[in-house]
């Protein structure tokens, strides 16, 4: 399982939480407006040009956010979001100038948490970095259970570790921020507006379906047929739910 937030976890706790950004993008007055825009005392922002330099500064060093533009020379942003998964939870944003919803849903399949269609604003950035951070922050101070049981799940917050039938599955931060919500109200049927505004942290956006990829990828990791789901149910017509038995 992937390290919970390679993140700031070293990091001195007398030292300010400055939090630390990691932007890759092919175009470098992108990156560097990005990267001028967001550094501020509460930022601190590394700005490279393509996946294969992410990949590398990512490594050498802890942030607390990846940002990943999909159209990058030699390693792409899809590639660099699947090797960064690979050993770490932190919170990855894909960039994507794309029209339609494949690089959307695709990214999401690969582990990232968020994304943002070009050009944008760079508020709406600033709003989807403070949601994610905000979202971190505030793991350890919910209100629900630290440890939720329900059937055969059992999801250990603080800890990050899910178990299913006694085995432990591994999630990006997206799929166990979804799973935990639907566990701590098992029973209770959610819409995709009041999912996504609950789990991702802002109103939904009607052109996507990432709250049904994650659903998706959910079954296919705890669910014994997930054709056939038996702990995350659809409810027609309505949304989804957590099964309380």
């Amino acid at each position: 399982m992937p390290h919970p937030y390679k993140t700031t976890s070293s990091r001195s706790a007398e030292e300010p939480q400055r939090r630390r950004i990691l932007i890759a993008d092919d175009d470098p007055n992108i990156a560097r407006f990005i990267q001028i825009t967001l550094e501020n005392p509460q930022y601190e922002v590394v700005a490279v040009e393509n996946g294969l330099e992410a990949i590398k500064t990512f490594e050498e060093g802890e942030f607390d956010v990846v940002i990943l533009d999909v159209m990058m020379p030699y390693v792409d942003g899809f590639q660099a979001c699947e090797r960064i998964r690979e050993h770490s939870d932190v919170p990855i944003i894909i960039l994507t100038s794309r029209d339609g919803t494949d690089d959307v849903v695709h990214g999401f399949e690969l582990g990232a948490d968020d994304y943002i269609t070009k050009p944008f604003k760079i508020a709406e950035l600033m709003a989807r970095l403070e949601s994610i951070l905000r979202r971190v922050a505030t793991r350890n101070v919910r209100k629900a259970p630290p440890v939720v049981r329900v059937g055969e799940l059992e999801i250990d917050e603080p800890r990050h570790r899910v178990t299913v039938r006694g085995n432990e599955v591994a999630l990006t931060p997206m799929e166990f921020e979804l799973l935990y919500f639907l566990a701590a109200n098992a029973g209770r049927v959610f819409d995709r507006e009041t999912l996504f505004r609950e789990v991702w942290g802002y109103e939904y956006v009607g052109e996507t379906n990432l709250v049904d990829v994650c659903v998706r990828r959910l079954r296919e990791k705890v669910e014994v047929k997930p054709s056939h789901p038996r702990i995350i149910l659809t409810v027609r017509g309505v949304g989804y739910k957590l099964a309380d038995t």
